[in-house]
């Protein structure tokens, strides 16, 4: 009987036959409980229990990054940092380190990116405004480059990286009557930190521009010694080893620079320039190859390549290369480039007026006046351009009268700066 409304039910309910299913699958279901219960849950961790293998410290994961860094592996110690950064993603400092290694990496949008994260956790951090800096100013950002390291010396005035970066805005810029801002810059490093690999830098740069090259050499070696595994050091002192004559050290300097970052076209451009100071045309048309094709659709390396084949004598690739240089075009895979724009400096020199003079040794005076013309119209101001110009026009006009030339153009050096 059970109750129902408050009153007793003494009415019998009727009694359903068993079914055989139902009680088959009560049995399976509580014997499968039994097998969850004694079996599968012992076997289970623990929620929140600790692994048996301990999670890395910071600062582990840290002195790894610093370890790859001092080896010149910049690419793992990007990714140690980025480890450290997901660990303690509220420390500024991190920030900065891991934008300091991307600057070294070339990755200077990214570098960016992370600096502003610093300054996201701390306005004020001065060393992330500096960092931002060296940042923009490789991405040619100068304007904002100069407001960001202001900012850096305001907030700490003996932030020796921000004079460091200080000096290389300035010097970047190409602006030589600031020299002397930046001489002043770097000196104020060398003051504060005179043995920091920023500011070693600094100094072998604006000693370089001022030509003082036994002291930018001092500069970079020391700068080296810190840390023998970054690739930019040994492509600036190859730079100066070279305009101080020694070619074989500026080539081996400008190796080493390969070997530690092999995919930065700018470097075997360097080179080849240097085997062609010497004369060494093979080699240097051999280096400009290889830079060419780690960035084919680049006009300049193009216009590189054009020239050194035009000083070998191998007009019809020169003319080639030189097209793509000027003109633009598409290269016989299919990759689009953009041609150059006419300017004073050693885009006119190296590409417009060696493509002309290219053009005159193929009989194409007729395509080659025209670009000459454009020469000495818009950039007479510009010496060698305008002398390689006449150059061969004087040549078109012999050339115009006489079926075999008596004068071959040459065209003159243009000095590194």
């Amino acid at each position: 009987m059970y109750l129902r409304g408050g009153k007793l039910n003494m009415k019998k309910r009727t009694r359903r036959p068993s079914n055989p299913l139902l009680i088959a699958f009560l049995v399976i279901a509580i014997g499968g409980l039994i097998y969850f219960n004694q079996i599968v849950v012992p076997e289970m961790p623990t929620l929140f229990m600790a692994s048996p293998t301990p999670t890395r410290s910071m600062e582990a994961v840290l002195n790894e990054a610093q370890a790859y860094f001092a080896e010149g592996k910049l690419s793992q110690a990007i990714d140690a940092y980025k480890q450290a950064v997901l660990a303690d993603p509220r420390n500024p400092s991190t920030f900065i380190e891991l934008a300091r290694t991307q600057i070294f990496a070339g990755q200077y949008n990214e570098a960016v990116t992370n600096a502003e994260n610093a300054l996201l956790l701390n306005p004020n951090n001065s060393m992330a405004y500096a960092v931002k800096a060296s940042a923009l100013d490789l991405l040619g950002m100068y304007d904002d480059a100069e407001l960001a390291v202001n900012k850096a010396i305001e907030l700490d005035p003996n932030n020796a990286a921000a004079y460091a970066y200080y000096t290389e805005i300035l010097l970047d810029q190409g602006n030589y009557e600031d020299i002397q801002t930046a001489i002043d810059m770097s000196k104020k490093a060398e003051s504060l930190d005179p043995n920091a690999l920023e500011t070693l830098r600094s100094r072998g740069y604006v000693l370089f521009n001022t030509g003082n090259y036994p002291e930018a050499i001092a500069a970079y070696q020391a700068a080296i010694a810190i840390n023998d595994k970054l690739w930019d050091l040994h492509y600036s002192l190859g730079a100066v080893y070279k305009l101080q004559g020694e070619y074989d050290k500026a080539i081996q300097e400008m190796l080493t620079g390969v070997a530690l970052n092999p995919t930065n076209p700018d470097i075997m451009t360097e080179i080849s320039r240097t085997y062609a100071t010497e004369g060494q045309y093979g080699k240097a048309i051999q280096f400009a190859e290889q830079a060419l094709s780690l960035d084919p659709s680049s006009a300049r390396l193009h216009g590189n390549l054009g020239v050194l084949l035009y000083k070998n004598k191998e007009y019809s690739k020169a003319a080639a290369a030189l097209t793509l240089a000027v003109r633009g075009g598409t290269t016989d895979d299919g990759t689009v480039v953009e041609g150059l724009p006419l300017a004073p400096g050693r885009v006119a020199d190296d590409y417009y007026s060696v493509y002309a003079l290219s053009l005159t040794q193929l009989d194409r005076c007729a395509d080659a006046v025209p670009i000459m013309q454009l020469i000495l119209t818009n950039i007479a101001e510009d010496q060698i351009a305008y002398y390689n110009a006449t150059q061969g026009m004087d040549y078109c006009k012999v050339a115009a009268g006489t079926p075999a030339a008596e004068t071959t153009p040459t065209t003159t050096e243009t000095p590194t700066p």
